[in-house]
C-alpha cells in the first residue's frame, strides 16, 4: 500500500514566490521539488526534501537530475529523425552512466513528441510527460507503453482535479503527478488525494468467537503512532497471517483512564500485524517505521510509528471460527484493549463472549519472512 507520489514544480517567478510553494509542499508531504540548478541549495536549506534540478549534468546536492528543459524535451531543440541522434537521449546515457538518478521532461505537443516520451522513458528512472491540447489518450498510451519499463510516469497537472484524474487512468494510473500551480490550497488538496489514490480497500469478514480464555502474564505491545486514529480504525494483528483481527484504538473514552487516539494496544510480541502487502511480528517494529491503520470497512492509510511500549501484561486468548477455520490472536486482559464487531463497534475483550461476531481479515496465501508464498504453511 503505496500512495501516488507529488512532485512541486518550483523553476520560475521570484524566489519569494516560489519559496512559498515550495514550504507548502514540505509541509503537505510532498516526495520532491523540481527547481532550477541554481536553486538546489536554497530548497534543502528549507528542509529534508528530495530535490529534482532542471540541468544537462551533474549538480551537487541534487537527488535527480532532470534533462530536457532548453533540449528537445520541450521543443527548443526540434526532435531528430533518429533518436541516436537526440542530445536529451544522448545526456540522460551519460548521466544513468555515472550512477545518477534521471528524469526526462517532454512536453506533449503531438504524436512525435509522445513518441519521444517513449523513448526516453525507455532510459531514465522518472518521466515527466506535459500535456498540450490532448492529456488522457498519450497519457494511457504511455501507461500501457511503459508498463514493463523501470520508469516512474510523472504527468504535469495544474489542480487536484487534474491528479485525481491522472491517478485514475487506466485503474493503475500514473505513479506520482508534477503539480504546477501557485495556489497553496491546490497543494493540499492534492496532497490528500494522493493519499488515498490507488489504494484498495481490504475485504473484512466476520468471525464468530469460540473462545477466551486467560492464559497468564506475557509481553505484550503498545504500538504509539504519529497519527489520530477515530472511532472504528485500529490495526489488523494475529497469531496466524491468514487470520488478522481488527485491533481497535484507544480512541474511545473510558472511565478508567483518558483516550489516546494516536495507540493501539496491538497485543502479544509473537504476533503478526498487517504493514501494507507483508506482515511483521510485533516486536520488530520500531520508531519511524510504516503501520496500516484499517477501519471497519476495510479501508486502509498510512501511520508512522513515534514509539513502541513492549511490557509485561495479564493476558488473554480469542479464538474465532471463520467459515470452519479457527484463527487466533493473543490480548492484554483489559477493559481499553478493543475489537471491532459485526456492526463495526468497538467490544472490549472483557465483555467479549462466545457467540460474538468480530471483523477479521483473512488471505488464502502463506507467508515467508513476512511475503505472501504459494505454500501450505500450519498455525496453530
Amino acid at each position: 500500500m503505496k500512495s501516488k507520489m507529488i512532485w512541486i514544480k518550483a523553476d520560475e517567478g521570484s524566489w519569494e514566490e516560489r519559496k512559498t510553494v515550495v514550504t507548502t509542499g514540505m509541509e503537505s508531504g510532498v516526495d520532491a521539488v523540481l527547481v532550477n540548478a541554481a536553486d538546489v541549495e536554497k530548497v534543502k536549506e528549507l528542509g529534508n526534501v528530495k530535490v529534482a534540478a532542471f540541468a544537462a549534468g551533474q549538480v551537487e546536492g541534487a537527488d535527480i537530475i532532470v534533462v530536457g528543459k532548453g533540449g528537445e524535451g520541450d521543443g527548443t531543440k526540434p526532435l531528430p529523425p533518429d533518436y541516436s541522434g537526440s542530445l536529451d537521449v544522448t545526456t540522460a546515457l551519460r548521466l544513468k552512466e555515472k550512477g545518477l538518478k534521471v528524469a526526462a521532461y517532454v512536453i506533449i505537443r503531438n504524436k512525435d513528441y509522445e513518441n519521444f516520451a517513449a523513448e526516453m522513458g525507455s532510459i531514465c528512472d522518472y518521466l515527466i510527460t506535459i500535456g498540450t491540447d490532448w492529456q488522457v489518450i498519450p497519457l494511457e498510451n504511455l501507461i500501457a507503453g511503459l508498463q514493463k519499463k523501470d520508469v516512474k510516469l510523472i504527468p504535469g497537472v495544474k489542480n487536484a482535479e487534474e491528479a485525481k484524474l491522472a491517478f485514475e487512468t487506466m485503474e493503475h494510473g500514473t505513479d506520482g503527478v508534477l503539480l504546477d500551480t501557485k495556489d497553496l490550497s491546490q497543494i493540499k488538496k492534492t496532497a490528500e488525494i494522493a493519499e488515498s489514490a490507488g489504494v484498495i480497500n481490504l475485504r473484512m469478514q466476520t468471525a464468530v468467537v469460540t473462545r477466551v480464555e486467560s492464559v497468564g502474564m506475557g509481553d505484550r505491545v503498545c504500538v504509539d503512532t504519529c497519527n489520530l486514529m477515530v472511532r472504528g480504525e485500529g490495526m489488523l494483528v494475529g497469531s496466524q497471517a491468514n487470520g488478522m483481527f481488527l485491533v481497535h484504538s484507544e480512541s474511545e473514552e473510558s472511565p478508567y483512564v483518558a483516550s489516546r487516539p494516536f495507540r493501539v494496544n496491538a497485543g502479544a510480541v509473537h504476533a503478526y500485524i498487517k504493514v501494507g502487502e507483508k506482515t511483521r511480528y510485533l516486536s520488530e517494529l520500531k520508531a519511524g517505521d510504516e503501520v496500516t491503520i484499517v477501519d471497519g470497512e476495510g479501508k486502509q492509510r498510512t501511520g508512522v510509528v513515534g514509539r513502541v511500549k513492549i511490557e509485561r501484561r495479564p493476558l488473554v486468548l480469542v479464538e474465532a471460527d471463520l467459515n470452519g477455520k479457527i484463527v487466533k490472536n493473543i490480548l492484554q486482559n483489559a477493559e481499553t484493549i478493543k475489537l471491532v464487531t459485526a456492526d463495526k463497534e468497538p467490544v472490549s475483550v472483557t465483555e467479549l463472549k462466545v457467540g460474538d461476531e468480530i471483523l477479521v481479515h483473512s488471505e488464502d496465501i502463506g507467508r515467508h519472512f513476512g511475503m505472501k508464498i504459494e505454500e501450505t504453511i500450519i498455525e496453530k
